[in-house]
């Protein structure tokens, strides 16, 4: 009986182990996928702002869907993410002042400023899509974010592509890497087992 548990709890910890490797493999291999072609949306997953002023992580998504858009891959920029507990603003707002800034048309922006989650986001979005007559979406975040993004994008129903942007801080970051896509394993791991996000 001991050997049979033994042997359970050693092939438990390689299925676990092969699984981890599978997918940090599927996280990597989507990541240097550039799916660009026209869409009626560019969609931006928020990040941080800080008293409007968006982080280095939200500016590098943030410049490259504008370029994106502003080279016609698709007419509507969608802007996501909301504000914690005392911030002035949300990550949306900020991202739409910057936008602006970088020479998008205000009427070609929608906002979302509500979510907390990547997955509030994504259904958030799904709705916004749906109320303004808009059938697919280029997705916008870091290379490690974007299975997630895509698989919870699909799950919602959406037609959605990926094009993760280069300039992230954590392109030139071992250990901001290592750290995301840790952070990725986990998540997709919640969100597989629970159907959340954390």
């Amino acid at each position: 009986m001991r050997r049979d548990l033994i042997r359970l709890a050693g092939a438990a910890c390689l299925g676990i182990i092969l699984a981890g490797g599978y997918t940090t493999y599927r996280i990597w291999s989507q990541g240097q996928r550039d799916e660009e072609r026209p869409a009626d949306a560019i969609v931006v997953m928020g990040a941080a702002q800080y008293n409007g002023r968006p982080s280095k992580v939200f500016a590098a998504r943030l410049d490259h869907a504008v370029s994106l858009y502003l080279a016609g891959v698709a007419p509507r920029l969608v802007l996501t993410g909301g504000g914690a507990e005392g911030d002035r603003t949300t990550e949306a707002a900020a991202g739409r002042a910057f936008a602006i800034d970088l020479g998008v048309a205000p009427e070609d922006i929608l906002i979302e400023e509500k979510s907390r989650t990547t997955l509030d986001s994504i259904r958030a979005v799904a709705g916004l899509l749906e109320a303004n007559d808009l059938h697919s979406a280029i997705f916008v975040s870091d290379r490690p974010h974007m299975l997630r993004v895509l698989r919870m994008a699909a799950d919602a129903g959406l037609t959605a592509w990926g094009s993760p942007t280069r300039t992230s801080p954590i392109e030139g970051d071992l250990a901001g890497q290592v750290d995301a896509t840790v952070h990725e394993l986990g998540a997709l791991a919640y969100y597989f087992l629970t159907g959340g996000s954390s």
